[in-house]
């Protein structure tokens, strides 16, 4: 979760709060395919899903509420909720989704041909190093996606102004 907001700022409901980790429940689907129907992971991804979703909803609604001139309303809304929509889907649901579902499929392999573990023994580990594994990636995904996206699609918004996404 990022630093909690300065005295007197508003508390954001998607990034402040215990909710921020609705975005992170593709990447526990994703540690747990091995043992799970895959029923449950595309559920997880239902949930992440829905949260980066609500979360662009939001930044378009608090776009929409500051107080400007109507002529720009609609475009400060429409960059919010896109730039928030793109740095979520990719820092929350594509790029550690992927990432998860790699060093579990990498793990599992390489357990099951380094050791005589039980099959369920190496399901369990997989599941573990990927979850051990979520915390560790959060913070270079997140800056790499900033990187990203001021260097390609944050260059194509009308205004100079950044708009807040992470």
């Amino acid at each position: 979760m990022s630093e909690p907001p300065p005295r007197g700022a508003e508390r954001d409901l998607f990034r402040d709060t215990w909710v921020r980790y609705l975005g992170y429940a593709n990447e526990v689907g994703e540690a747990f395919r091995s043992l799970v129907p895959v029923s449950v992971v595309w559920l997880s991804y239902g949930v992440s899903s829905s949260y980066v979703l609500a979360d662009a909803i939001d930044k378009g609604k608090k776009a929409r509420d500051v107080p400007s001139p109507e002529a720009g309303r609609s475009t400060r809304v429409t960059v919010a909720m896109v730039d928030t929509f793109v740095w979520q889907a990719l820092a929350s649901v594509a790029i550690p989704g992927f990432t998860i579902n790699r060093v579990c499929a990498a793990s599992l392999y390489i357990l099951g041909t380094a050791t005589r573990w039980p099959l369920a023994v190496r399901k369990w580990t997989t599941t573990t190093l990927g979850l051990l594994a979520i915390p560790i990636i959060i913070h270079p995904i997140d800056r790499s996606v900033d990187f990203l996206l001021d260097s390609s699609l944050r260059k194509l918004y009308p205004s100079v102004e950044k708009p807040s996404s992470s």
